[in-house]
């Protein structure tokens, strides 16, 4: 058999007849990418190769960062290595050697030092040492995350400002770092996909795929780049999903690679695959999402309109995807939850089996979430999201009366919801339960007000965010605004779990405004008593309607349940609960004027 030897240790190509692999050669293809432990490229004229594994190789780049960034620093590596270089960094200690041994090995060895400077990275000693040493040895590059201001002599050196970056490759930082590390490196290879396997995050990940142009316009490649770029853009914000960079996802355009080689490549559970189609002026926009592990579609859509406005198209299909992303992930990782073994279940796992139970709205269903949940935080102190539903399972066993312990969860779920703002004051998620849960145990909703209108402006594809949001309004005595806000919340995610409690407030805040039949027929569309205080609004709308015997029943099997007031607390504007109360004081039989504000 003619063959070809490659050495990377001596970077020689030999050339031979050999009956037999060599021992510690391995056979190759020409072109084919190995892992940044070997060496990158088999080039050559023969048609089969054999390469030495003398044992790993140093990476070209070596990246330096605070541990609070270190979402950031993947997000940089897994960039620059769709650019085919080898990187570096700390995340990948070996565990039989002394880490500081291998630091100093990386960072004289590597020909570039990317150092990536925050507040934490300031004063932190070793990245300062490890700028150091690449400064001395003229390698260091140098990029900002939140504009801090960088220690001496540091910052008389150029620096690049990466301040909210989510991946684009075209941002102008960015293409300054590349720049400075082509300039210390050189070129890099063309990427491919034989690199080594990424070990998948600990929370839900995804890659959005380079849209496919299936216009005849090739010039039409623009807006299907932009349209992802939009999307991994508006996916960055929901702080419960961790997204590949536009830039890793960009550098697989064209190639035929299947979603599972992708996801072991990338390091993913889920694929955002999407297509641009033109026809006219009219433009159809279809995205699916995939389950990376055995390419099974999750779901999927499609969006037809105009081409009258690109940028404000691409923002509304944007945000409607990520609207409906992270409801649907956490769907399918629930039920991949429920087939795998759980006896030593850890904090991200105890707080997916809480949610079904949240959502059931059982008193014996959320004491067992409130439990689960406390075993996550007890696991992870510092899962905000944990904290935050939690707080919000506390209000409801708080509201409903359903413990002999009412001050008890009050205060932990105060005291939890306030954790939630420290823990995660940039996870939309967590600041919408954060938000619910501090409706219904402060005596006022200024703060809930606040908090909520922060998570909508964090994240405007937050569906939960604009459910909370209308509860909230409603509540406050604006159910216009909550019908619209709740509308909303349903486009971004119209097969929500969430859904009955989207339309009970709907039924509420049309009962509100004097809509007594259009609240009757929304909550007709309930089969069964999906929400505690179903009955009782029900009691209401009937009694405004003059359908006394209906309503005496259905306020006959709230109070079989509940205290008689306990829905008073549903409603802090003083006009709503005088009018809510009128309803009920006609289903029992008597004149609305002689109920006094608190219904008795």
């Amino acid at each position: 058999m003619s063959a070809c030897f490659y050495d990377p240790g001596d970077c020689e190509l030999l050339q031979g007849d050999v009956p037999n692999f060599a021992e510690g050669w391995k056979p190759v293809l020409r072109g084919r990418r190995f892992s940044d432990t070997e060496s990158t490229f088999v080039t050559g004229s023969c048609s089969r190769f054999l390469l030495h594994d003398r044992g790993p190789t140093l990476s070209d780049i070596f990246i330096s960062y605070a541990r609070s960034t270190a979402d950031q620093a993947h997000r940089v590596a897994e960039a620059l290595r769709a650019l085919g270089y080898g990187v570096w960094r700390d995340d990948e200690l070996p565990a039989h050697r002394a880490y500081a041994e291998v630091i100093e090995e990386r960072l004289k060895a590597a020909k570039a030092v990317v150092v990536i400077w925050s507040a934490e990275a300031v004063k932190s000693e070793w990245v300062q040492s490890e700028a150091d040493r690449a400064r001395t040895d003229r390698k260091l590059v140098q990029l900002s995350l939140d504009g801090a201001t960088l220690p001496m002599p540091f910052d008389r050196i150029q620096c690049a400002d990466l301040s909210g970056w989510t991946g684009a490759s075209d941002a102008p930082g960015w293409r300054k770092v590349v720049a400075s590390i082509a300039e210390l490196v050189g070129a890099p290879s063309a990427p491919t996909v034989e690199a080594s396997a990424l070990s998948l995050p600990s929370k839900p990940s995804i890659a959005v795929m380079p849209f496919a142009n299936l216009s005849s316009d090739p010039e039409q490649d623009y807006f299907a780049d932009g349209m992802m770029d939009e999307i991994v853009t508006a996916l960055t914000r929901n702080r419960s999903i961790f997204v590949i960079a536009s830039g890793s996802t960009m550098a697989l355009k064209g190639q035929a690679i299947s979603s599972r080689e992708v996801g072991r490549l990338l390091g993913v559970q889920y694929l955002l695959e999407g297509s641009v189609r033109q026809a006219g002026p009219r433009v159809r926009i279809a995205v699916k999402l995939i389950d990376a592990s055995d390419g099974a579609q999750v779901w999927a859509e499609r969006f037809d309109d105009t081409l009258e406005d690109v940028f404000v198209l691409q923002d509304k299909v944007a945000l409607s995807v990520a609207g409906i992303i992270e409801p649907t992930v956490q769907d399918a990782e629930i039920r991949k939850l429920a087939r795998r073994p759980t006896e030593n279940p850890g904090s991200y796992d105890l707080y997916l089996r809480a949610v079904p139970l949240f959502w059931s709205f059982t008193k014996a269903e959320m004491t067992e979430a409130v439990s689960l949940l406390h075993q996550a935080i007890a696991l992870d102190p510092d899962f905000g999201l944990a904290h935050a539903l939690a707080a919000t399972c506390h209000r409801m066993m708080f509201e409903h009366g359903w413990s002999d312990e009412p001050e008890r969860h009050r205060t932990e779920g105060a005291a939890l919801a306030n954790r939630t703002l420290k823990l995660a004051a940039d996870d939309a998620r967590a600041l919408a339960h954060a938000a619910s849960a501090l409706m219904g145990l402060e005596p006022t909703l200024d703060r809930s007000v606040q908090v909520i209108d922060r998570a909508l402006m964090l994240n405007p594809g937050c569906a939960y965010a604009w459910l909370v949001s209308g509860l909230i309004r409603v509540r406050v005595g604006e159910s216009e605004l909550a019908i619209r806000h709740i509308e909303t919340g349903l486009r971004l995610d119209p097969l929500s779990s969430s859904r009955p409690v989207a339309r009970f407030v709907t039924a509420m805040a049309h009962l509100l405004l004097g809509h007594v039949e259009t609240a009757l027929s929304i909550l007709a569309e309930f089969t069964e008593e999906f929400l505690p205080f179903h009955s009782v609004l029900l009691a209401s709308a009937l009694g405004h309607a003059g359908r006394i015997d209906e309503a005496r029943e259905a306020l006959a099997r709230f109070t079989a349940v509940h205290a008689r007031g306990q829905a008073q607390g549903l409603f802090h504007n003083p006009r709503d609960l005088a009018f809510f109360n009128e309803g009920i004081a006609l289903a029992e039989g008597k004149s609305p004027a002689a109920t006094d504000a608190k219904g008795e």
